[in-house]
């Protein structure tokens, strides 16, 4: 069974799903491809153990520290191509952001073929927003592109995790 929550952040609702004691979904309501990993039954409004440490977690972010996601089980389901697209993104440090490019370039030195296109809907398609953080993923030159939340969300979460650099430049990785 999977459960679901939700939790009221700055940026609007944002649904959280829960499986097996693992975070399948976090989602800003209302994004592209909202809930389309879930391919079962669920059950809404339930706080799990889990749900409420995903919770915790979410308050520290948005009181504008640095939690760690190593300690929140991350279980999303999609194919391997874009698991590793993801777990590239969970390397990129709070307060920085790559480009789509440097990502399909470390993709193309382990397989051997790749595109930023394809990086982009990878990215695009992850189903744990903020805390698998695609919004960390730039175009090239820092141009804020592709965000299933809304371009206006990833501007907003950028500025939020950048506050601290003063001058609101990404800084890349």
């Amino acid at each position: 069974m999977i459960y679901m929550t939700s939790y009221n952040s700055p940026l609007g609702s944002l649904l959280l799903a829960e499986r097996d004691e693992t975070i399948l979904g976090l989602w800003i309501t209302g994004q592209k491809y909202f809930l389309s990993s879930i391919k079962e039954p669920f059950e809404r409004n339930t706080e799990t153990p889990l749900l409420r440490q995903t919770k915790a977690w979410l308050n520290a972010y948005f009181a504008g520290k640095n939690p760690s996601v190593q300690d929140l089980p991350l279980c999303p389901e999609e194919s391997p191509f874009q698991h590793a697209i993801w777990r590239m993104l969970l390397q990129i440090p709070y307060g920085r952001v790559t480009t789509y490019g440097a990502i399909a370039k470390a993709i193309f030195s382990q397989s051997g073929k790749m595109s930023a296109q394809a990086v982009g809907g990878a990215v695009g398609h992850n189903p744990i927003s903020i805390l698998i953080p695609c919004h960390r993923v730039v175009g090239a030159n820092g141009k804020l592109t592709g965000y299933a939340g809304g371009l206006d969300k990833k501007e907003w979460l950028l500025r939020h995790e950048h506050a601290h650099f003063g001058d609101g430049c990404w800084e890349f990785v």
